[in-house]
């Protein structure tokens, strides 16, 4: 079967976009902030009001996942609501929605339904995915793609500061106001950031919605990028796999061992401080010496660390683990983001980053499951050290596609493509 296009064929000319991130503060930088503080204050408060509206272990857990479901079920139609209407339109839109979503799950603990709790959750993690995608087309558009990964990474990093701020800042509010408060939080953070969008100026050059003329459909995206996702997609998903079991690893590991909540929650906040300081100097390393460099040495690592993971029986030895495995997630910080703007075409951006967005989330969806697959074989152990061995494909795949698809997998593919190392 012939290639569905010609490889390494969708870059934009390095001339063009910012080279600067400042600009981006008050557009993107700022709200998004806003938005996951929002996010990262409701995340441990959605099984505890749930647990006390009646729900057992099983349905609260459930309605936790109703997130990351949220973010799966949504990707697509985010791709084609930022394509209609402008990235700018769709992030203002989707605040105002999770504004919407934060409301029903508040009131779900006056109410006492499951119900309205459920939906609020779900509406929430659906936003998060239209936001998240209107986010990184915007970025995709407005930055030269020599400073891209700088600016990509630093959104990951934003992305990462605001889920560590948000339970702290829930978790005040809780304290004064109940558990509900925390909804109320990310209803008005929500708020805050689609009024600091709204009144910012548009960044030079971003292009304007299709709205229904000239717009490719999703299956014609589909079919045009067949072979990106049957190739680099597989490692996407795979980085994903590898990066969501990374945040149940800590925690289920931990408890097994009989170690206190306390304990546990400081071992978590250990491997998110560190992933947390990375984000700036692995965009710079992106951009300066290619995709790969960053990919496949956070793989390695974080593949070993797991593979470590369960022979870390003392408390000090699973703390070492936790820093080495934040530092393994946070120097990939942005990589997924990048990668898929490298490889968007111009005229179907929004789209093919939706679909880019369901591997990656489905990716993150799946490494939990392997985890949690082993535990209920019988063998948490297990389930940890497969995640690790599956970091070993994650390498194989993105060694041999990502070169590929992107320029800017290494220096080589620059050279090849006629782009001066030093540019801009």
């Amino acid at each position: 079967m012939s290639p569905s296009r010609d490889p390494r064929t969708t870059e934009d000319p390095v001339t063009a976009g910012i080279t600067s991130l400042r600009p981006l503060v008050p557009g993107v930088y700022l709200p998004s902030l806003l938005f996951e503080i929002g996010v990262g204050a409701v995340l441990p408060m959605i099984p505890v009001i749930a647990s006390s509206l009646g729900a057992d272990l099983g349905t609260a857990a459930f309605i936790a996942a109703l997130l990351p479901i949220g973010h799966i079920l949504a990707d697509v139609p985010a791709g084609a609501l930022a394509a209609r209407f402008g990235d700018r339109a769709a992030m203002i839109g989707s605040s105002g929605a999770a504004v919407i979503g934060a409301v029903l799950a508040g009131l779900s603990g006056v109410t006492g339904s499951l119900a309205m709790l459920a939906i609020g959750v779900l509406l929430l993690g659906a936003t998060e995915a239209v936001y998240g995608l209107a986010r990184q087309s915007y970025l995709t558009e407005a930055v030269h793609p020599l400073r891209r990964a700088r600016a990509m990474s630093t959104l990951g990093g934003v992305h990462r500061i605001g889920l560590f701020i948000g339970p702290f800042a829930g978790a005040g509010l809780a304290l004064v106001a109940g558990s509900s408060a925390a909804f109320w939080l990310a209803g008005a953070t929500s708020l805050a950031a689609a009024a600091v969008v709204f009144s910012t100026a548009e960044i030079a050059g971003e292009r304007a919605p299709t709205g229904g003329a000239g717009r490719a459909s999703m299956a014609q995206v589909l079919r045009d990028n067949r072979e990106v996702f049957a190739t680099l997609g597989v490692a996407i998903l795979l980085i994903g796999a590898v990066r969501g079991a990374r945040q149940v690893v800590l925690p289920l590991w931990t408890e097994s061992l009989g170690y206190s909540p306390a304990a546990t929650s400081l071992v978590f906040g250990i491997a998110g401080a560190v992933d947390m300081l990375l984000f700036y100097p692995a965009g710079k390393v992106m951009d300066r010496l290619g995709r790969l460099w960053v990919a496949i040495p956070s793989m390695i690592v974080m593949g070993l660390t797991l593979l470590a993971l369960p022979l870390a029986t003392t408390f000090a030895s699973i703390c070492v683990i936790a820093v080495v495995l934040g530092f393994g997630n946070g120097i990939g910080s942005g990589i997924l983001m990048t990668l898929g703007a490298d490889t968007a075409p111009a005229e179907q951006r929004s789209q093919y980053l939706g679909i880019w967005r369901v591997f990656a989330d489905s990716g993150s969806a799946t490494g939990p499951l392997i985890v949690s697959a082993g535990a209920a074989a019988g063998s948490l152990a297990a389930g940890i050290m497969a995640v690790g061995v599956l970091s070993a494909g994650t390498v194989a795949a993105l060694a041999r596609w990502v070169p590929r698809w992107s320029v800017h997998a290494n220096r080589r593919t620059r050279r090849e493509a006629g782009i001066e190392p030093g540019a801009p």
